[in-house]
């Protein structure tokens, strides 16, 4: 038999041995995933949640000031004066109340306008975008792939809305690791199969990418 059979019976052997352990620790994986996902959402709701209700909360209170300041602003009625006195004081009282009514005009012009611009900047905030977090299971040729370079080359790859997370090596058997890695993608932005047939595209390090977990965000 040839040297070149000999090698390809013995690559074969191995990839049936990987695809046999790859169900037990795929399972655990998506497990983490999930709850990892998940908190991470209900940590940036809250933290969404809280931002809205303090500054709902500083709306109110200036609110509440000017609503004091423009009912306490208001002057006291004149007492009656004496009809020999009326057509004399009768300027004053105009030209003063004239004086009160703009202001509160003023005012209330100016408390309109700034819940108008509030109202209009809180309709302009920027619609949340569509994002996946995936694992991927990237398995080597054999024993004596150099996983840091295969490492090294998947997260050479940049494409714009993909960020690259944790990674980590996994026991498969025979003395072989698989890497675990982790990003995070835009979906509007990464196919994820497009990335996957990149990352086979390193042949010297990679047998095949497999997604083992896939959640969204």
């Amino acid at each position: 038999e040839s040297l070149s059979a000999q090698i390809q019976r013995a690559r074969q052997h191995i990839k049936n041995s990987l695809e046999c352990v790859d169900g037990l620790v795929a399972q655990s994986s998506e497990v983490d995933m999930a709850l990892a996902s998940k908190l991470s959402a209900l940590e940036l709701e809250n933290k969404t949640l809280k931002k809205v209700t303090e500054d709902l909360k500083g709306l109110i209170s200036k609110l509440e000031s000017r609503v004091a300041a423009l009912e306490g602003g208001k002057p006291a009625p004149k007492p009656a004066a004496p009809a020999k006195e009326e057509e004399e004081d009768d300027d004053d009282v105009d030209l003063f109340g004239s004086e009160d009514e703009e202001d509160d005009e003023e005012k209330a012009r100016v408390t309109a306008e700034r819940l108008k611009a509030y109202q209009e900047k809180k309709s302009k905030k920027p619609a949340l975008i569509a994002k996946t977090s995936v694992l991927f299971d990237v398995k080597p040729w054999d024993d004596e792939t150099d996983m840091d370079e295969m490492l090294k080359a998947c997260k050479s790859i940049e494409m714009d809305g993909l960020v690259w997370g944790a990674n980590k090596l996994v026991p498969v058997g025979y003395g072989i690791n698989k890497l675990q890695l982790m990003c995070v993608v835009e979906d509007e932005k990464v196919s994820i199969d497009e990335l996957q047939e990149k990352m086979t595209e390193f042949e010297d390090f990679v047998q095949s990418v497999d997604v083992a977990a896939m959640n969204k965000i």
